[in-house]
């Protein structure tokens, strides 16, 4: 329900045409809490289809624009009260980079998909229109939304878990068991090829998910990585399985795996933190429930509506204990931090622990860092690549 009593926050969006996955999750997450409004899009490079997908979503044919370049223009020329204020990317991986740079370079904000773009390089290019443009740029890494992931991190942030010995996460998935990308499969054909998808296949698509959640839960940042990347189904391009040992601050060590070949998996998103006294587990597919397991007491099984939240975790509930609350709740709640911020005038997120708090460049960058790093870790013969090596030569 739209409570706010300011106007609804006008956005556009390029890609996420008729038959797309992703751009309807942004519609709808954009969608709940009111506070955004859909007011023009490029959704297809197909002029028909785009029109088709404009109508279906009740904008006139005037704000279904042929592509991005004409959509900045035209809604750049329209009055301040009526063109768009932030711009969606909804599109595959190679169009994220120059998507968000020349929407930033003409004054709008950005919400995009991750991974942010195909290599660090354009990643770099990114944040340097964020600081030139001081516009808003977030990132939909959509397992932080999670209320219960919040009460994850702020568990360990509050020293309840002592210090943190060891961080295992993994996201598992089946549907590239099969080399559905050579039959035709829309979803799998972009995300197995290298000219759209980028550097990696699934450490681009689901490790990155896993990455940011292992960092952004633990509070710690992974200093170096031993990475093993594998193509299971014969002849494909990219990655179909990732692994990964972790070294991250402070002296915890880390596993990380990640694949699309497990087959008969669904969406399994799973993150364990253990330190001296106790450890906790967050599981996707299981999103409002938390164990809590400890040396010297009995387990803990934390429900999202139950007694006993941190108040940043209770406010990203929406539904009464028992109610499920799941995806699309989590995707919103990034949207309305986002919608916050861009209200309030901010120019970059809140930082991790504040209220409203999402993800944006500085997060993009370390998964893009991450990537970097596994590739040239998996395909040299160094025992370990150092993150902050492989960002210092991006950066030249």
């Amino acid at each position: 329900m739209h409570t706010n009593t300011q106007p609804r926050l006008r956005y556009g969006m390029v890609g996420g045409g008729e038959g797309a996955f992703i751009g309807a999750v942004h519609r709808m997450a954009a969608a709940l809490d009111g506070e955004f409004e859909l007011v023009c899009g490029a959704f297809s490079s197909d002029a028909a289809r785009n029109q088709r997908s404009a109508a279906g979503l009740g904008l006139p044919s005037t704000r279904a624009y042929p592509d991005l370049e004409a959509m900045l223009a035209g809604e750049a020329a329209l009055p301040e009260s009526e063109r768009m204020q932030a711009l969606a990317i909804v599109t595959p991986n190679h169009l994220h980079a120059p998507a968000a740079i020349a929407a930033l370079d003409a004054g709008f904000h950005v919400m995009s998909e991750k991974p942010m773009a195909l290599n660090l390089e354009e990643a770099l290019a990114i944040e340097a229109a964020v600081a030139r443009s001081s516009r808003l740029y977030g990132l939909t890494f959509t397992y932080s939304g999670y209320p219960l992931v919040e009460e994850a991190r702020a568990r360990v942030a509050r020293g309840d878990l002592g210090k943190i010995r060891l961080v295992q996460v993994e996201y598992s998935q089946g549907w590239l068991s099969q080399a559905i990308d050579r039959d035709g499969q829309k979803q799998a054909e972009w995300r197995t090829d290298p000219a759209r998808a980028g550097l990696g296949g699934c450490l681009g698509d689901i490790g990155t998910h896993a990455f940011q959640l292992a960092e952004h839960v633990s509070g710690l940042a992974v200093e170096a990585v031993s990475a093993d990347l594998s193509i299971f189904v014969p002849g494909r391009r990219l990655d179909d399985d990732v692994a990964a040992l972790l070294r991250l601050e402070g002296g915890a060590r880390g596993v990380l795996k990640a694949s699309q070949v497990a087959a008969g998996d669904e969406n399994g998103l799973r993150i364990r933190v253990h330190g001296e006294k106790g450890g906790l587990d967050w599981s996707q597919m299981e999103p409002n429930t938390l164990t809590l397991r400890w040396l010297d007491r009995p387990a803990e099984i934390v429900r999202a509506g139950g007694p006993g939240l941190d108040s940043l975790t209770t406010a990203r509930l929406r539904t009464p204990a028992g109610h499920p609350e799941g995806y699309i709740e989590a995707f919103a709640n990034l949207y309305r931090s986002f919608g916050r911020a861009l209200q309030g005038g901010a120019t970059t997120p809140p930082q991790r622990g504040e209220a409203d708090w999402f993800p944006g460049i500085a997060d993009g960058l370390r998964t893009m860092t991450f990537i970097e790093a596994m590739i040239a870790n998996s395909a040299g013969d160094a025992k370990w690549t150092s993150l902050a090596d492989v960002l210092a030569a991006g950066r030249g």
